[in-house]
């Protein structure tokens, strides 16, 4: 899978998509990675596959990763399941009788890692893969009265997806250690890892609890700017 791509405009125009109640964004992601003889909507061992190819399960995540708990469980022992989980690096806003307008939101490579701190080591298994997917996406709302005012009254109802500007394979715990930021001092502070990868602190933080875990950050001490890590060789 390569690491960066320009981005690519996607036609969602193809057979072999559901309807089992899947948003817009997860069809079209599912349509990308298929290739011609895959299978759709598989029944194996008591769950529905997104796409089948020989023996492996391909499983679109647009939600939290970590949902899919009992189902990885089932399928890890006979497949290899490969993970596809889009974030929205970019987004548009559209509501009935609005302008388009783009959100100020923005995701990163990095939030994969909020994903991955419910089930830090889970790339330690041998069947699984991940690819994530930095996508733009529309997002479609309508006004719902029954929501609060702070929330703006607006329901998110369906995702689109405009187009795909990254894909990064993660195979094993190793690939994690790649997201950190050069330059890094030899002892290091979450603070430092979102400074030099320009992230939140709590991304920042989580890359550490998820790396720790798997023996790849190694908690050292601890003073005023928080834990002090180094980097496992």
């Amino acid at each position: 899978m390569p690491a960066r791509s320009e981005p690519r405009p996607v036609d969602t125009d193809g057979g072999g998509i559901g309807t089992r109640g899947e948003s817009s964004l997860h069809a079209a992601v599912k349509l990308l990675v298929s290739e011609p003889g895959d299978r759709f909507e598989v029944p194996v061992d008591g769950f529905v596959v997104d796409v089948v190819r020989g023996d492996t399960c391909i499983e679109v995540q647009t939600g939290g990763v970590a949902a899919m708990g009992n189902k990885l469980d089932r399928l890890l022992g006979d497949f290899h399941v490969h993970v596809v989980h889009p974030i929205a690096v970019e987004s548009w806003l559209e509501r009935r009788d609005r302008p388009t307008r783009k959100s100020p939101k923005r995701g990163c490579l990095h939030d994969v890692f909020g994903e991955l701190v419910s089930v830090p080591t889970m790339l330690d298994h041998p069947n699984l893969t991940i690819e994530v997917l930095l996508v733009q996406v529309d997002v479609v709302k309508v006004e719902d009265p029954s929501l609060r005012r702070r929330r703006g009254g607006w329901r998110t109802v369906d995702r689109r997806l405009r187009a795909v500007v990254g894909r990064h394979g993660l195979r094993t715990p190793a690939d994690l250690v790649a997201l950190l930021p050069g330059g890094l001092p030899a002892e290091w502070t979450t603070k430092d890892v979102a400074d030099g990868a320009g992230i939140p602190r709590r991304t920042a933080q989580q890359m550490a609890y998820v790396l720790k875990a798997n023996g790849l950050a190694i908690e050292v001490g601890r003073d005023r700017a928080g834990s002090r890590y180094v980097t496992a060789r």
